[in-house]
């Protein structure tokens, strides 16, 4: 005759089901949520962008996003989750242009990313980042000896990626970059000035390596 298992066996295994169970619940909850809490056309936080094209999202959960009225987004665009976009130094601010920031049609933007625009940050069309990119068009100076370099700000610089470029992991793109159409950035490179159409560009600073 088999004997039962020990009391303390049988808990172990009920707990572990259990946990199983609610695990599955919360999973299934979760994924929902970031359904019904991402931004999309037609909902409120959608309406305070100076435009949000038909049938992009930015995913749930988002981060800072911030003066959304100077941002423009086009159709077909996906804002992965946890990504920065931002326009001017503080909430509330009124922007010496309009836009700051501008996605354009079909673009992906990677998980972790950060856009942060104080004078003018053009996207094109069909341009996908890899994850954790950062793109600004201000920097911090160092001219002043006895100032600390957080409170020393440069001029800004328009950035501006073409269409059909590819930005890779990691990378970040300065002040005055301009990168070209169909554009290909190695990952972990820091681009700066201008990096013709048709290229392949890596390194920091980001030099041609390639063109086609």
């Amino acid at each position: 005759m088999r004997r039962p298992p020990p009391p303390d066996t049988l808990w172990v295994r009920y707990a572990g089901r259990a946990k199983l169970a609610v695990g599955e619940v919360l999973h299934r909850a979760y994924d929902g949520a970031k359904g019904w809490m991402s931004i999309g056309p037609g909902t409120r936080r959608a309406e305070r962008f100076g435009a949000f094209g038909e049938r992009s999202v930015i995913c749930f959960p988002t981060t800072t996003i911030m003066n959304e009225q100077y941002i423009r987004i086009g159709a077909d665009t996906v804002i992965g989750p946890q990504v920065a976009l931002s326009a001017g130094m503080a909430p509330g601010q009124t922007c010496i242009t309009d836009p700051v920031v501008t996605i354009g049609d079909r673009c992906l933007i990677g998980r972790g990313s950060g856009i942060v625009g104080h004078l003018s940050i053009e996207i094109g069309n069909d341009v996908y980042t890899g994850h954790y990119v950062y793109i600004t068009d201000q920097n911090h100076g160092y001219a002043d000896r006895d100032l600390p370099i957080s409170m020393q700000t440069m001029p800004e610089r328009p950035v501006r990626i073409g269409d059909g470029s590819w930005i890779g992991h990691g990378s970040v793109v300065l002040p005055g970059a301009d990168i070209g159409r169909n554009v290909v950035i190695g990952a972990n490179s820091v681009v700066r000035g201008t990096i013709p159409d048709f290229s392949v560009a890596a390194g920091v600073p980001a030099k041609v390596v390639k063109q086609f």
